[in-house]
Parts: structure tokens; C-alpha cells; sequence
């Protein structure tokens, strides 16, 4: 068994099983599904996010596995992520508690209690907005460029998201953030983050193509798309567009078909 919990859980829940007490909790139900339940609460005027694991069965740990996917077993990976992240710089979820017990992967338990990022606007909405009331260039700039050095860290770091879309990136304080600063972004939904010895390359594409796939109905112009290459890569443009034209080339390839499948689904 392992719990962690920060200072006004520890409080709340002394002598008592935070395994117990996390069942009671009740909020705002956002989504319940594949032994997952995920809420929204508030405690003493503040602003929590509970996801609660109860075990996904052999049969879906079977049906990931046939699918060549990695299954979401418990809130292990989300504490990991957070927690890794923080410490290299990349804006993300703070962590109140974290619980996790059992041995069977198919009915192990596990909860994690996450602090709201309040207030705070996807960047999705943001993107949105933009396409009424563009930016001034020198914001938006300051938005793609914190994006990529985001993006940069948690590869250089062996980290891939596996969901990695603009909708995932919170901007806290928005809109009353200054141009000349750099814009406070917090990536969040972690529970699918793995973290390697070494990042495999088709982890890389995933997530680059997740992200560029999500910002394709933005009509990115080409100094826009190019300025990403080079402060992802951390090179002279030159020498990017150079080295690492194959993986730029599946990047755009794997994008593509996502955008497709997406007109074709609808969405």
C-alpha cells in the first residue's frame, strides 16, 4: 500500500482510511468509464479533481493489450507524470493525495486528488477566441514558443503524454496575462504519461502529430509551423529542417490521418 497526503487531507482523514473516506467524497461526476470515475469538488472554498480507479479487468487489460495500447491500471502514472514534470520545469497538476493499493493488476485501487487550476482557460478555448479577436503577434509567438519548450522538456526527459492536444494545455489567469511575459501554461491529463529509459521514436510522433493534428483548423502559416520545428528541436532551423526531416515528414504524415479520420467521424 502506499498514500501520500498533503497537509489539510492528512487533517481531515487522520485515523481514519483515506480508502474509505475518498469513497465518500461527492462532486461533479465528468466522466465514468473503464473503472474509472473522474469528479470535480470543493473543500473549504477550494477546488479539487478526484479520479478514482477500481480495477479495469482482465478482459479490457486484454482488449488494450490486443490493441497494442499500454492500460491505464490505476493513478500510478498520473503521480509519477506530475511529479516528474514539476521537477524539470514543466507547468503541470499539483498533487493533495495519492493512494494506491493491491497487487492484481486487474483490481488494483488507486486515487489521486488533484488541486483545480483556478482560473485558468484551455487553449483550445483560447485558439478559439483567437479566431475572432487575433492576438497581437508578439503573444502568440510567446504561446507556440511555450508550448515547444514544454513539449521539448518532457521528450528530452524520455516523458510522452499519449494525449497531447491543445485542449490539455491550461492557461492559468487568461486573458490577463501580459504579452511580455512568458504565458503560465499547465499540461494536464496525465494518466496515459509513460515514462522511459529512452523515449521510443513512435511515442515522439504520437505526441507531436497529436499536437499539430489538434491545431490544424488554426491555419498555422508557414514561419509559424517552422518556428515550432526550431524551438522543439532546439536548433538552428537549418540544421533541423536538415537532421530531422524524416521525423518532421512522419510527424506531418501520422497528422494528416488524424485530421482525416476526424472529418470522417464527424468531429
Amino acid at each position: 500500500m502506499e498514500i501520500y497526503l498533503r497537509d489539510e487531507f492528512e487533517t481531515l482523514w487522520r485515523g481514519k482510511d483515506p480508502f474509505v473516506e475518498v469513497e465518500k467524497i461527492s462532486g461533479q461526476i465528468l466522466r465514468s468509464k473503464e473503472g474509472r470515475i473522474t469528479l470535480q469538488f470543493r473543500l473549504d472554498g477550494r477546488g479539487y479533481f478526484l479520479k478514482l480507479h477500481k480495477g479495469i479487468g482482465w478482459r479490457e487489460i486484454a482488449k488494450n493489450l490486443f490493441q497494442f495500447r499500454f492500460p491505464v491500471l490505476g493513478a500510478k502514472n498520473e503521480q509519477r507524470a506530475s511529479l516528474v514534470l514539476s521537477q524539470i520545469g514543466v507547468g503541470t497538476l499539483s498533487v493533495a493525495a495519492y493512494g494506491e493499493k493491491g497487487v492484481n493488476p486487474a483490481q488494483k485501487a488507486s486515487f489521486i486528488i488533484t488541486d483545480a487550476i483556478e482560473p485558468s482557460t484551455s487553449l483550445e478555448d483560447v485558439a478559439l477566441q483567437w479566431r475572432n479577436y487575433p492576438p497581437e503577434p508578439k503573444l502568440k509567438r510567446a504561446v507556440l514558443r511555450r508550448v515547444c519548450e514544454m513539449t521539448h522538456l518532457m521528450h528530452a526527459n524520455h516523458i510522452n503524454h499519449r494525449d497531447l492536444y491543445i485542449c490539455h494545455f491550461l492557461w492559468r489567469q487568461y486573458p490577463g496575462t501580459s504579452s511580455n511575459t512568458s504565458p503560465d501554461l499547465a499540461l494536464i491529463d496525465l494518466h496515459r504519461a509513460l515514462i522511459h529509459k529512452k523515449l521510443p521514436y513512435r511515442w515522439r510522433i504520437k505526441d507531436l502529430a497529436s499536437l499539430y493534428y489538434s491545431v490544424m483548423d488554426e491555419k498555422l502559416t508557414v514561419r509559424e509551423r517552422l518556428r515550432f520545428i526550431r524551438e522543439y528541436s532546439q536548433k538552428p532551423l537549418h540544421r533541423a529542417l536538415k537532421e530531422d526531416a524524416a521525423m518532421w515528414m512522419d510527424v506531418e504524415r501520422k497528422a494528416r490521418k488524424l485530421h482525416a479520420k476526424a472529418i470522417r467521424k464527424g468531429i
